[in-house]
């Protein structure tokens, strides 16, 4: 694009009292709302770092690091737009790594076929809470770790979704293999923007949770072409904040 394609702007928001101020550079003209990701994932990188200065002022820290990839064996909720992302990541990859990566995507989804985890996901409507946490704390102990994980690190981190950028832990790294909330203590987001991206673009029905599970991005791309509508950055940014803050977009 050219420079004029673009538009910038400044953005104050106040989060529980804490001011956060940011500038985003956004298109100009219309375009699909997969092409504004890195735009949200930098928004969700501001609260989070929101999240772990308040962890930092009392005196905690956040026990998260490379090679500790316990947390990447859980459900990945995808908004609609981040599963094309996905499948167009996976796509643009080199060879044989691209094949890899697809064969790890089928031999998951087929593992959760065969346990009727989808099927439960799907058929969850009438669930309790409590029943739905179930199904999803169910996927982690089947230990089926996410396609992207190598050596218990994230290999498409900078891409990653918004799901896992807000997901930090301030209890010990050992706590997390048993996925249990008596002993993982999550840092306290009072905003997160993967919920609010869920409903950003979105063409179809997904499930009672209303997500896209990370290992189905593949199958359910092919299944459903994208039939996104065109808006400008400036639009995109307006449909995101007014799913965040039940809102319009705030100005300075």
């Amino acid at each position: 694009m050219e420079a004029n394609d673009w538009v910038t702007g400044q953005i104050t928001l106040s989060v529980h009292g804490t001011p956060l101020e940011m500038r985003l550079t956004v298109p100009a003209k219309p375009v699909k709302p997969h092409r504004m990701l890195p735009i949200f994932q930098q928004m969700a990188n501001s609260f989070v770092e929101l999240g772990v200065n308040a962890v930092k002022t009392s005196g905690k820290t956040v026990s998260c690091k490379a090679g500790c990839g316990a947390c990447c064996r859980q459900t990945v909720p995808l908004a609609e737009i981040e599963a094309y992302q996905i499948a167009e990541l996976v796509e643009n990859l080199p060879e044989p790594r691209r094949s890899e990566i697809k064969n790890r995507f089928e031999k998951a989804c087929r593992h959760f076929q065969d346990v009727g985890w989808f099927e439960r996901l799907d058929n969850c409507a009438n669930l309790t809470d409590k029943e739905r946490k179930k199904i999803i704390s169910d996927y982690f102990f089947e230990g089926v770790a996410c396609p992207f994980l190598e050596d218990e690190s994230c290999s498409i981190h900078k891409e990653r979704p918004l799901a896992c950028r807000e997901y930090l832990v301030t209890s010990a790294a050992e706590h997390c293999a048993t996925f249990s909330a008596e002993t993982i203590k999550t840092i306290g987001l009072p905003i997160k923007p993967s919920e609010s991206l869920r409903s950003v673009g979105q063409t179809r029905e997904l499930n009672p949770i209303n997500f896209i599970p990370l290992i189905l991005a593949l199958e359910w791309t092919e299944k459903y072409p994208e039939k996104f509508a065109l808006k400008t950055g400036e639009q995109w940014m307006a449909d995101f904040f007014r799913n965040l803050t039940d809102g319009e977009i705030p100005k300075d």
